[in-house]
């Protein structure tokens, strides 16, 4: 079941652990309230971002994100066995 309290919930409960873009750059983020900010970018990915993202996913790749922003970094969390479980 895709639901953004459900998949926030195990985004912030993997914070400052290591995540892999697509193409094997890795990466932490930090959560502060509904903001996520990975350690390479010094922009905010709002939760409101994943929200949308969740009615993409399973995408093939970033670029089915691409009017989201932080494509790399939505599609490498979302995707990530740890936060995605077996929901999607």
């Amino acid at each position: 079941m895709k639901s953004i309290e459900v998949a926030w919930r195990r985004i912030l409960q993997r914070e400052g652990e290591r995540f892999e873009t697509l193409t094997g750059g890795p990466f932490t983020y930090t959560v502060t309230g509904h903001v996520l900010r990975t350690d390479r970018t010094d922009f905010n990915l709002p939760r409101s971002q994943f929200e949308k993202a969740l009615d993409l996913v399973p995408a093939a790749g970033p670029g089915e994100l691409r009017d989201l922003r932080g494509p790399s970094y939505i599609y490498a969390i979302l995707h990530d066995k740890r936060i995605r479980q077996a929901d999607w």
